[in-house]
């Protein structure tokens, strides 16, 4: 009997707060290694060795084992067995089995169970690790309250609280780059944060919160808001310039809910209640539009915007303020138009009125002078052409007659003409190119495909094969590796040629 085997199991699981099975893994482990080097001093041999421990007696048994193998590696013949002599003595056995036999096993005595301390202590400290790991992964973008333990360096240290059902009390850490700036923090503190990232390191399980993430200023208002938790409120975005300024997009599934007022609450309660927990940061809440022009004109807010002309192909906005606005519309070192872009994922320009005017004018005169090149139209049509925000001949070509005829100052006759005339040069310029160079001969491309590109002036392979991945993504609809495979075959073109 080995009641001291039994025990050590029971006292390390009870200290630990360890299951069981982790231990007795830990103890049989332990004895297998000495079993191992018992070998070694006497036989000098490295062998395999397994042990097994009856919960129930506290006996175990030992085993010597061999891999199974077809070929024996130099330096491994008392690890490992050829597989025509192992299956003399169990016939069940196949490649990557092991044979195993009972050897006489090692006394458990005070000198073997100082040397499984160690091997107990690792196998300890890597079950807290995963247990730890395991209990915080699924809780990643989610909200962790907590007392701040330590300042060390800038990075705060947070306890988490109580010790849980299965363990002790757990540690977080909240980087200084991840702090809200000019937050005085001090110990005792009672502090959230957003949950970032779970790392299992050497020194243990290293929870990671960040106070500066968008994410954050998210949960806070979820928490917050009742109505968000319902579903009744969807937040769709955010922006932060922690510790001073951040919006937030909000959308209504209730059209009989106001977002914006039940996000802001009662004399601006519940919008105060999040501020109060970022160091007074001021935030902006939007209303979210499916229209980009109408979402980038709210998320302008409380600047006024007087116009606006979309770049969808460039995703580009240029936004005309009134003068006594414009410093208001930029805000204080280009917060408030950088935050409304990183809210919207559109860049933004900012301009006065005038400056639109006459940046619109200058545009539309290098347009009106290609039009009237291209197509051989006078002055007055191709300044129709500008006006009504056509770029390129593609654009005239392709045009929908429904969109054509939305043109007041076209009738049908001079339509036809134009979308000719553009279809003819377009025609034009692809006879200008060797066959080699069509489009066409990409065959993964297909004739819808071809006419996108076209309208983004993408008319030949060299074109393609002078694009990025994403450029090409944003034209048409395709698979990542479809993409690439495409603009490498177009340069393909290239290599040759040379």
């Amino acid at each position: 009997m080995n009641k001291e085997i039994l025990l050590v199991i029971e006292t390390v699981s009870n200290e630990k707060n360890v299951s069981k099975e982790v231990i007795v893994d830990a103890v049989e482990h332990a004895l297998a290694g000495a079993v191992k080097k018992k070998f070694r001093l006497n036989q000098k041999q490295d062998i395999e060795a397994r042990v097994t421990i009856d919960l129930e007696t506290g006996n175990y048994t030992t085993y010597r084992r061999w891999l199974v193998v077809d070929e024996i590696e130099d330096e491994l013949e008392d690890q490992q067995i050829l597989l025509n002599d192992a299956v003399l003595k169990n016939k069940d056995l196949k490649i990557g089995d092991y044979l195993e036999e009972e050897v006489a096993s090692i006394k458990f005595g005070r000198i073997l169970a100082q040397a499984a301390k160690n091997v107990i202590v690792q196998k300890v400290r890597d079950a807290e690790r995963s247990r730890i790991v395991e209990l915080y992964l699924p809780k990643i973008g989610q909200l962790i309250f907590g007392i701040v333990k330590r300042v060390e360096k800038g990075n705060v240290y947070i306890d988490l609280g109580m010790p849980d059902k299965e363990g002790s009390v757990e540690e977080a850490i909240i980087l200084k780059e991840n702090l809200i700036p000019r937050e005085a923090i001090r110990p005792g503190d009672r502090l959230r944060g957003f949950l970032s990232d779970v790392q299992s390191e050497t020194r243990g399980p290293q929870l990671y919160i960040t106070r500066k993430a968008p994410e954050f200023l998210v949960e806070l208002f979820k928490l917050e808001v009742l109505e968000v938790g319902q579903g009744l409120i969807e937040i769709l975005g955010a922006a932060r310039d922690p510790g001073l300024r951040a919006k937030i997009s909000v959308k209504s599934n209730d059209p009989k809910l106001d977002a914006i007022g039940a996000c802001v609450g009662m004399r601006g309660s519940r919008v105060q209640s999040v501020s109060n927990e970022l160091g007074g940061e001021r935030i902006d809440i939007i209303m979210w539009d499916d229209d980009p022009a109408k979402f980038v004109i709210n998320a302008m807010s409380p600047a006024e915007v007087l116009s606006i002309v979309v770049d969808e192909e460039k995703k580009i906005m240029d936004i005309a303020v009134s003068e006594d606005q414009l410093s208001q519309a930029i805000g204080r070192g280009g917060q408030n138009v950088r935050l409304a872009s990183e809210l919207t994922g559109w860049e933004l320009n900012v301009m006065s009125k005038e400056e639109a005017d006459d940046k619109l004018t200058e545009e539309n005169k290098k347009l009106s002078s290609l039009f009237m090149e291209e197509l051989n139209v006078d002055q007055d049509v191709a300044d129709v052409l500008a006006k009504e925000g056509f770029s390129s001949i593609n654009e005239i070509a392709y045009c929908s007659l429904e969109e054509f005829n939305s043109i007041e100052d076209f009738d049908t006759d001079i339509i036809n003409e134009l979308r000719k005339r553009a279809l003819d040069k377009l025609e034009l310029k692809k006879s200008e190119l060797d066959k080699d160079n069509l489009l066409s001969n990409i065959k993964e491309l297909s004739e819808e495909d071809i006419i996108k590109l076209n309208n983004h002036d993408i008319n030949s392979i060299d074109d393609v094969a002078d694009l990025s991945v994403a450029e090409l993504l944003d034209v048409i609809e395709l698979s990542e590796d479809i993409a690439g495979k495409i603009i490498m075959e177009a340069r393909e073109r290239w290599i040759n040629q040379e």
